[in-house]
């Protein structure tokens, strides 16, 4: 049986109407839509959120956390009794007044020994993601045993070196009040990489400039770090380090070891811990904060200056040569990069 005409008509208002004003409702909404105005949103954006599109972040201003153990730990970091002819210390090769590095091409371990590589900076070391120009350890306390037992550096092992420690009054009080096993190999380990740790250099003139100061930069030194976006360095060199994230081979567009000549054990790079053919004169990339403080540069220490350490990498690296006034120019920008410790300028 059918629907009466009457209802079929009732029917057909009623969809009708229920269409009109489906209509008329994505009418309005695309009306508002169109007049859409992103910029009346107000949104507040965190200092360091605000720069994120750059491929270097200014380091974070921390509040130090484990006062005591920082105390230690810098303490042992300055110890000579943790070599074993009492004549070396951590400070020894990382000197604060060179950026964290050494100013000589290699440092200087127990009995005079020279090391085979160049000292990085202390600083920042929380940054990176490895150790060693080769990228031998994974975390800060493995790369301290290796130095502390190596034979050219320290040579102590773990056993004389806590019995010396507890022989002295004033380390025996410090570490029982923090560590409730007092001296031990893991607590000396562990005072030192949480003092380690804290060696950050934060409120560059480069990290203002990030966070929103843009009187921090001159115009030239603005113009060399666009430079060094440009012409390929921040491929490297990005992150809160600047560096120190990833390994490259040295000598990409170039062999630069067969120009210097003389190869050593030590050029061989990330092969001496791999021993993949693949890794020869591969190295961890250096941070390049306070780099204008750290010269001699690369493994070998044979770049003196910052201008020629900047040319060695263009020609090797880049597979290109700038005019003399672009390598200033980024000379100029990795000048900024030199950081405050514990709120003094350093250099």
């Amino acid at each position: 049986m059918g629907i009466p005409a009457q209802h079929r008509s009732l029917f057909r208002r009623l969809y009708y109407g229920v269409l009109i004003a489906l209509c008329l409702l994505v009418a309005t909404l695309w009306s508002q839509i169109r007049h859409y105005q992103p910029s009346r949103l107000r949104v507040q954006w965190a200092p360091e959120v605000r720069f994120t599109e750059e491929p270097i972040q200014p380091i974070p201003v921390e509040n130090v956390a484990n006062p005591q153990k920082i105390a230690l730990g810098e303490q042992l970091f300055q110890e000579v009794r943790l070599s074993s002819d009492n004549q070396v210390s951590c400070l020894s090769c990382h000197k604060f007044e060179r950026g964290g590095a050494d100013d000589r091409a290699h440092s200087v371990g127990i009995r005079g020994q020279a090391t085979q590589v160049n000292t990085p900076s202390i600083f920042n070391v929380k940054y990176n993601f490895r150790f060693n120009w080769d990228g031998e350890f994974e975390n800060l306390s493995d790369h301290l045993e290796g130095l502390l037992t190596s034979p050219s550096v320290m040579n102590m092992q773990w056993e004389p070196l806590v019995q010396k420690l507890q022989q002295i009054p004033t380390y025996r009080r410090e570490f029982a009040q923090i560590y409730p096993d007092g001296i031990t190999a893991s607590s000396i380990k562990d005072a030192i990489v949480v003092y380690q740790e804290a060696l950050t250099t934060p409120n560059s003139r480069f990290d203002q400039f990030l966070r929103g100061d843009k009187q921090a930069l001159t115009a030239t030194e603005q113009e060399g770090y666009q430079r060094f976006k440009e012409y390929g360095c921040v491929s490297c060199h990005q992150g809160i380090n600047v560096g120190g994230n990833l390994f490259q081979r040295f000598g990409v567009m170039g062999n630069y070891f067969a120009d210097r000549g003389n190869i050593t054990e030590s050029d061989l790079g990330r092969y001496n811990v791999t021993r993949d053919p693949a890794d020869r004169f591969v190295f961890r990339v250096p941070s390049l904060r306070n780099v204008a403080l750290t010269a001699p540069y690369f493994h070998d220490g044979s770049a003196k200056t910052l201008e020629e350490a900047i040319a060695i990498m263009v020609k090797y690296q880049l597979g290109r040569s700038l005019p003399p006034k672009h390598i200033q120019r980024i000379a100029e920008f990795l000048r900024t990069l030199t950081g405050e410790y514990q709120g003094n300028p350093l250099g």
